[in-house]
């Protein structure tokens, strides 16, 4: 289930047959607000002989009314004219004793739930399944469920694929008999080559086309780094093709695609059996939890925006990253295809209307036998810059493109560019104007772990951006400036809530700025990951030189943008001293009607609780 307002409401199906589906949504007392065949009101994409996607937006007979639960079924008639719904289909599906999914409409934002980072293999539990739990907990308390899932970046690892995942995809293109292609500049023909590709597991680095203009790509992406997009540790089974794309889509939501598949070791190298192994193991704890992620996910609107492993590490990172992808056929198709494979995926369903003209442009290259004329669809969605969008919900929900907007040093190459440009932030401060109250997405935190940004600072000094990831929004000095006068701006709203995620761990901060009479109050709730964690050591110390260094008295911070802000960290439940938390879950935050009282919690995935206690 995706975006909801007073009107409609849009679902996200992955299916098999392009059956003739019928949807019906009514109230409690059984009054029915749709009840129609929904091919007039679906775009359907033919991925593969045996795969639709549909995005369907439903419009309502009659607004929906504030606080009230609704119910919603959908029923298709097999070839054997048998009528079945989504309980006979996934059991799994509701709650309890629930017939049909549900869902509630609140147009006033009271409760959110947020996260990012979800890799399938790393080697902790599902935070997913506490999103889970807590509607669980609304069914059997009957209590009010959380408004909204807002899902701000790396979605899907699109650049970091265990083994097994990568041989339980291959499994899924065969099964559904997705789309294959064939690959400019590559040392295979075409996709279907690559299962069988001596290199498809944890050697992908030897799939890249071996010439010049490779050399030169390799050189701007990778210098000085340690985890470059094709030859790392962590990239080895970098996702490659369309149809890959699409099957890992499918094997991250759902249990369906792995009930046929079997991860048995086949065409890996014995040196990478080891590795295979302890993957697996994570892995199938993974596959357990499917079936109430899905479950989730049926039950609560769910928002998303790209980060940069929806696509790949460092997408985008600096001029001279841009200069050396897309001017090579095969990075471009690698970065195109996860591009594509987000707008079908995960863009669309935000805001169907503001993609429309986007889907009007895409649809005619979509046939019933593949993608005609690849490379202008990849062109098309790289020239698209629409992606951020907002929610008509009070308070007011901007979520912020940090990816395809960006502000590009005109000085050097090696320079990260700054997460949003001039044009962008100029809108961004028109959708903000005379607000009482805003809730802001951003991917990155807007304000960092000082000492991790000076750190990163210094590597960018030395040509070396690439190495630490320097993305950040003080990285670069043009938007550093503007975002930090729009929160100046004296039309500014008076409270503002920032949801980020991005670092692998989480903390909160509050934050006022000096010198100001009127200044707003901001509290920035950074939430990581959802199934990903930082090195806990390493953490741990920079958690304790920041707090030395760039305390909320520091005189350091008058070298920093910090020096006119006042920064309060808010300390987990938990911890004694320590400001940031390490650990899997998802992020839970609760307002009042203008924002000027936040509480924030992660429901770690080991069932604790932990809030961040603000500071007097």
């Amino acid at each position: 289930m995706r975006a909801i307002d007073e009107t409609s409401m849009t679902l996200w199906m992955l299916v098999s047959h392009k059956h003739e589906f019928k949807a019906k949504i009514w109230t409690k007392e059984s009054e029915t607000l749709f009840d129609q065949n929904i091919k007039q009101f679906s775009n359907i994409v033919k991925v593969g002989e045996s795969a639709f996607i549909y995005v369907t937006t439903l419009t309502f007979s009659q607004t929906l009314a504030e606080g009230n639960r609704y119910n919603y079924d959908i029923t298709f008639t097999d070839g054997q004219g048998t009528c079945k719904n989504l309980q006979k289909l996934m059991p799994d599906i509701v709650y309890g004793n629930q017939k049909t999914p549900s869902f509630c409409f609140n147009k006033r934002i009271k409760n959110i739930l947020h996260g990012s980072c979800r890799k399938p293999h790393h080697t902790s539990r599902d935070g997913m399944l506490s999103v889970d739990q807590t509607i669980a907990q609304s069914f059997e308390n009957d209590t009010s469920p959380p408004d909204l899932l807002i899902l701000s970046g790396d979605q899907a690892y699109i650049d970091d694929v265990a083994g097994p995942t990568l041989f339980a995809i291959n499994q899924v293109i065969d099964c559904l008999g997705l789309f294959q292609e064939d690959l400019p500049g590559a040392t295979v023909n075409n996709s279907k080559q690559l299962p069988t590709d001596e290199h498809c597991y944890y050697q992908r680095p030897a799939l890249l086309p071996d010439n010049e203009t490779t050399e030169t790509v390799i050189s701007y992406f990778f210098k000085g780094k340690k985890k470059p997009i094709f030859t790392s540790v962590n990239a080895n089974n970098h996702l490659i093709s369309f149809a890959e794309v699409i099957a890992m889509y499918a094997l991250i939501w759902s249990p369906e695609m792995w009930r046929y598949t079997a991860l048995n070791p086949e065409n890996i190298a014995p040196q990478f059996a080891t590795t295979y192994a302890e993957e697996l193991k994570w892995v199938e704890d993974f596959k357990q939890g499917l079936s109430k992620v899905r479950r989730a996910m049926a039950h609560i609107p769910v928002y998303m925006i790209f980060d940069d492993h929806d696509v790949t590490d460092d997408w985008n990172l600096t001029r001279g990253w841009e200069d050396a992808v897309y001017n090579n056929a095969f990075a471009k198709r690698i970065v195109g295809n996860a591009l594509i494979g987000y707008w079908l995926c995960q863009g669309w369903g935000n805001d169907v209307s503001k993609l429309s003209p986007l889907t009007e442009k895409l649809l005619p290259f979509f046939t019933a036998t593949g993608i005609t004329e690849h490379d202008k669809v990849i062109d098309i969605l790289l020239h698209w810059d629409q992606w951020h969008y907002t929610l008509d919900t009070q308070p007011k929900v901007v979520v912020l493109d940090t990816r395809t907007q960006r502000w590009r040093s005109e000085s050097s190459l090696s320079k990260p560019s700054g997460l949003m440009d001039w044009e962008a932030l100029c809108d961004l401060q028109q959708e903000l104007i005379n607000q009482p109250a805003v809730i802001m997405v951003s991917p990155a935190p807007i304000f960092g772990v000082k000492l991790i940004e000076t750190i990163q600072r210094i590597f960018t000094f030395f040509g070396r951006a690439l190495v630490v990831d320097a993305e950040n929004w003080m990285a670069h000095k043009g938007t550093a400036s503007v975002i930090l006068n729009i929160f100046r701006h004296y039309k500014t709203p008076p409270n503002f809530v920032i949801l980020s995620g991005d670092v692998h761990y989480s903390f909160v901060y509050d934050i006022t700025l000096k010198f100001r009479r009127n200044s707003p109050h901001i509290t920035q709730i950074t939430s990581s990951g959802i199934k990903n964690e930082f090195p806990a050591r390493l953490l741990n110390w920079f958690d304790r030189l920041n707090r030395i260094l760039f305390g909320t008295k520091s005189p350091l911070n008058w070298f920093t943008q910090r020096r006119n802000m006042t920064i309060r960290h808010r300390r987990p439940s938990n911890q004694q001293i320590s400001t940031l938390l390490n650990g899997s879950g998802i992020g839970q935050v609760k307002v009042n009607h203008d924002c000027s009282e936040v509480d924030a919690t992660v429901l770690l995935s080991n069932g604790e609780e932990v809030e961040f206690i603000k500071r007097d």
